[in-house]
């Protein structure tokens, strides 16, 4: 079994045992006024940097083991993040749901509910706790990925619809995503190459918002994914594993700056 099937095992059982510790009722969902992830990302006024609660994960293991979110949060949004993505799952990243709500209290960022959407009862969840946008995978769903863009979009929030091939973009584009996130990571082996961005960014729309995920960890790689053609870019460990998160944050959002005056050439 892959990385990523058993995740998914896990979560199924998960999700099977939260809705019935804590149903929730889709009538009576938080309403509350959302944030465009995707605005956020055209009026950020440096390099727009999705910055990732993340304290474990099969690929790096204990990263920032026992991080409390909310200060990780504040660390994140002070360094120059657009937004916030925060993990949910808890058995293979230490993340937990409850999360989003204590970050919520502290900012008006776009928050992105990562996790691994199978459900509806996640995009309830999500919609509960004032998340802005929900990541959807577009390997995991398939056919079911427009359906549950659609529930997402019916409770306001946004889906950062992820791709890993040439595949997963037609079917993306086809189901009418607006915002695509390219995965630089193989979820089935955790390795990580990001020609990946380089090779499919070119292949997406204009009129669409793309994030170049994981494996990003210096202002060389950030500006390598903007000129593959990424509108954003979404870190977790290389900014998690720092002592100083906001330095690192900072670092890389103003990726141009620190490199300013270096010769490089981006292949």
């Amino acid at each position: 079994m892959n990385i990523l099937a058993k995740i998914l095992e896990d979560v199924k059982v998960d999700v099977k045992m939260r809705s019935q510790v804590k149903p929730i009722d889709p009538a009576h969902v938080n309403q509350a006024p959302k944030h465009s992830l995707v605005e956020a990302i055209e009026r950020a006024p440096h390099i727009p940097l999705i910055a990732e609660v993340k304290r474990s994960s099969p690929s790096a293991g204990k990263i920032n083991p026992g991080a409390d979110p909310v200060v990780v949060a504040q660390a994140m949004l002070n360094g120059g993040a657009v937004s916030l993505s925060v993990l949910t799952e808890s058995k293979h990243f230490d993340g937990d749901p409850s999360f989003l709500r204590e970050i919520r209290k502290i900012t008006d960022a776009p928050l992105l509910y990562k996790g691994f959407i199978i459900d509806d009862y996640q995009i309830y969840e999500a919609a509960e706790l004032r998340a802005d946008a929900v990541l959807l995978i577009t390997k995991v769903l398939k056919d079911e990925l427009s359906g549950f863009m659609e529930l997402a979009t019916k409770f306001g929030m946004e889906s950062l619809v992820e791709v890993t091939n040439e595949q997963e973009v037609k079917i993306a584009e086809s189901a009418g995503a607006n915002l695509i996130g390219v995965n630089n990571r193989d979820l089935e082996t955790l390795s990580v190459d990001l020609s990946r961005t380089v090779k499919l960014a070119p292949l997406i729309s204009e009129d669409v918002t793309v994030v170049s995920e994981s494996g990003i960890s210096s202002p060389i790689d950030v500006l390598r994914m903007l000129d593959a053609g990424a509108d954003a870019i979404l870190v977790g460990t290389a900014i998690m594993k720092e002592k100083d998160i906001e330095g690192k944050v900072r670092t890389l959002v103003k990726a141009r700056r620190y490199l300013e005056g270096k010769d490089l050439w981006f292949h």
